[in-house]
């Protein structure tokens, strides 16, 4: 019998000093005048085409657009190439999309500094750099033909790959062109498109490039990989928040065919072996002790009580934790005339529950360096991380980024928990053996990383015509930023985004918004619009109930809100959804209609419900969405992640809760933790408002909406408010 016993392993995570000046210290250097993408790209090759990092283009004219951010099904791939082929002017038949290697210094999200997909940033922050390489690849086409030809570039157009010269009638097309074009200097700031000139942009044209491989078994996942030498891993987990390995006995798993090798880790207890059956077969032979000293203690009705007690005013608050303010006007304790409305709001953990269980292939040593193939949402973060494990400069860190079966915000998280497990995994085997670490659906959804469980508390006073005068707000969660690069001083802003900076808070003339932020051993994270996947159901919710209590149609008390805060880009959606959803008629019999209206990561969205009540459950048939997302790339994609996010949002607010019980997760599996079924899928209408300012988001903002919008119609159908989700509870 082999026992072992091990100390606690050192920390994983980037600090924010480290992404910042740190990688610089992997190799003992200092160095001067350098930003932080120049020290995370340290080790990386950095040598591009004559068109820059984002556009190849082959000796037959083929246009291939390196796309920087992770295609995880939100159509980043689509999105992307349609902005550089825009500009181009390229044959849109022609145009490939290709995953951008690891190298913050080349291929950085503008908005992030670092390179890494989320927030709904890809398209936004991605809008003018791929138009400037477009339009600067154009031009130095249109140069080399106007040199070519002797002729004026003045009078030289190019549509559809082909550059032409009418008055001459010669014409080329890019491959013809290459030679010459690349011998150019492309302008620094070359002329874009005017808006009205787009042809790509805006139309039903722009579909998506990875469909056919999906579709045919081409693409590839995590879980396809396959590579001589191939080891797969599996590790027994700590069963509760915070415990770590005290020892473990490791010769029945040993005994396991196919086993190679048992050993600790950071995160647990690994099983390498030769295949998938053998390492999970090695693992459940394992005998493993736990120290629970410093597991988190508490489960989820316990933080909810110690939540809704805090919020009001009840029990003291454990030291330097304080409540901080969000918003703040007038004086909303002072008021003391009018109807007053108080209610709370309870939201659970939400698991991420991607398709695609969280994996990773590591090769640590031999003559190949580091490599990760994995699909990284944040390669930046996943290349420091390994850096700092492998001792290595963050740069040198190879990674082939692979399709994601989803994310959610689940693959970017400051520990890069997955793949450093993997890397210390493959560190230990060595010899730059390839090595897959298997997550099972019951590794992932117990792994933490949660949306965090959350409490609402709100007095809002009345006046005389049934509109906010005084609005109290207490909000209580945990922070996503601390312990993060990205921490704040003071408020975390994700916390409270959506309530925080609200048209109706706007509209209020007094306004006291506070938010505490406790800390808990429960590792939390972005989910899918991250805090206004509880500040719009509290925000939408409330005004429902208000509007009801005054007598006022909610579409009606909503627009004279929004006309107060000048939020016009909110009457617009709201004008625009009732129109199509035929607000000012009767409903069909047995339905009740129900609104939201919520604005996140720069766009607006509307939506009107409508739903039916069987046997006490509300049944959606039908969602009719309007978004302003600014310019619209391609309206198909757009439909289709509002309405994705129309149904993970659905699927939140009918079923989904992350249970624990002292500190253990509860539910590991969709039996217990039930996703929404294509049954259960309402019909979405999306109606795009027309516009020509910059693209905004739209992978998250269609999410929010749709809890508020049912439980609104609920509230008309039965009169009844909904102050917990899920609705729909086991």
């Amino acid at each position: 019998m082999n026992a072992h016993v091990d100390q606690d392993a050192a920390r994983t995570g980037a600090t924010r000093r480290e992404l910042v000046v740190g990688t610089a210290l992997v190799s003992g250097a200092l160095l001067v005048g350098c930003g932080p993408a120049d020290l995370l790209a340290m080790g990386a090759k950095t040598d591009v085409g004559a068109f820059g990092p984002f556009i190849r283009i082959a000796a037959d004219g083929a246009v291939t657009v390196v796309n920087k951010h992770i295609e995880f099904g939100q159509g980043t791939h689509a999105g992307l190439a349609a902005i550089v082929a825009e500009e181009l002017d390229a044959d849109w038949s022609r145009v490939s999309v290709e995953q951008a290697p690891a190298n913050a210094k080349l291929y950085a999200n503008t908005l992030m500094g670092v390179q890494g997909t989320g927030g709904s940033t890809a398209i936004p922050n991605s809008w003018m750099q791929l138009r400037k390489a477009g339009a600067a690849a154009r031009a130095m086409f249109t140069g080399a033909a106007a040199a070519a030809w002797k002729v004026p570039e003045a009078e030289i157009t190019v549509k559809d790959g082909v550059v032409s010269h009418a008055a001459s009638g010669k014409s080329a097309g890019f491959g013809e062109l290459l030679q010459g074009a690349s011998t150019i200097t492309p302008p620094a700031e070359p002329k874009l498109k005017a808006h009205e000139a787009f042809t790509l942009i805006g139309t039903d044209r722009v579909r998506r490039k990875d469909s056919r491989a999906k579709s045919t078994g081409e693409a590839r996942y995590t879980q396809d990989v396959k590579m001589e030498g191939l080891l797969t891993a599996v590790v027994a987990h700590a069963p509760r928040f915070g415990a770590k390995v005290s020892g473990f006995e490791d010769a029945e798993a040993r005994k396991v065919a196919g086993v190679v090798d048992v050993f600790k880790i950071p995160s647990g207890v690994a099983v390498v072996a030769k295949s998938t059956w053998a390492a999970l077969q090695g693992r459940n032979a394992l005998k493993v002790t736990w120290d629970e000293s410093k597991a988190e203690p508490l489960g989820s009705a316990e933080i909810e009580a110690k939540y809704a007690e805090w919020a009001a005013g009840k029990g003291a608050l454990p030291d330097k934790l304080k409540w901080e303010t969000f918003e703040t006007r007038g004086d909303a304790a002072a008021a003391d005339e009018g109807e007053v409305f108080e209610a709370t709001y309870d939201f659970p953990f939400l698991a991420h529950a991607t398709m695609e269980p969280m994996n990773c292939v590591a090769q640590v040593g031999g003559k190949g360096g580091t490599r990760l193939t994995v699909a990284s949402q944040s390669p930046t973060l996943d290349q420091l991380n390994t850096a700092r494990i492998v001792g290595a400069l963050p740069g040198s860190i190879q990674i082939e980024n692979l399709f994601a079966g989803g994310s959610f915000g689940r693959r970017a998280n400051f520990q890069s928990d997955f793949v450093a497990e993997c890397v210390h995994i493959a560190k230990k085997v060595g010899k730059g053996t390839p090595v897959k670490l298997v997550w099972t659906r019951e590794d992932d959804m117990a792994a933490g990383y949660f949306r965090p469980l959350t409490h609402h508390r709100l007095k809002v006073r009345l006046d005389k015509d049934g509109f906010p005068a005084a609005w109290t707000h207490r909000v209580v969660t945990q922070s996503l930023m601390k312990g993060s690069p990205m921490a704040p001083k003071g408020i975390d802003s994700s916390t409270v985004e959506g309530a925080m900076g609200s048209p109706y808070l706007k509209a209020t003339p007094a306004v006291d918004g506070q938010v505490l932020m406790p800390e808990l051993g429960v590792p939390v994270l972005w989910w899918r619009s991250v805090g206004a996947t509880h500040t719009a159901f509290v925000m939408e919710h409330t005004i429902d109930q208000l509007a009801r209590k005054a007598g006022k149609d909610p579409v009606a008390y909503r627009l004279a809100l929004f006309e107060k805060a000048g939020a016009s880009r909110h009457i617009a959606v709201l004008k625009l959804a009732a129109e199509k959803a035929g607000w000012d008629k009767p409903a069909p019999a047995g339905v009740t209609r129900g609104v939201a209206v919520h604005e996140s990561f720069g766009s607006v969205v509307a939506q009107i419900a409508e739903v039916r009540i069987v046997d006490g459950v509300p049944k959606v048939g039908r969602v009719v969405s309007a978004i302003d997302c600014g310019t619209a790339i391609s309206p198909d994609q757009i439909a289709a992640q509002v309405e994705g996010g129309t149904c993970y949002g659905l699927s939140a607010a009918l079923h989904d809760e992350m249970i624990l019980k002292a500190g253990a997760v509860e539910r590991r599996n969709f039996d217990a933790y039930p996703v929404l079924r294509n049954s259960e899928a309402p019909t979405v209408e999306t109606h795009i408002l027309p516009s020509t300012n910059p693209p905004s988001g739209v992978g998250e903002p269609g999410t929010p909406v749709i809890g508020p919008a049912v439980a609104n119609a609920v509230l008309a159908a039965t009169g009844k408010a909904t102050f917990r989700l899920p609705m729909i509870r086991a």
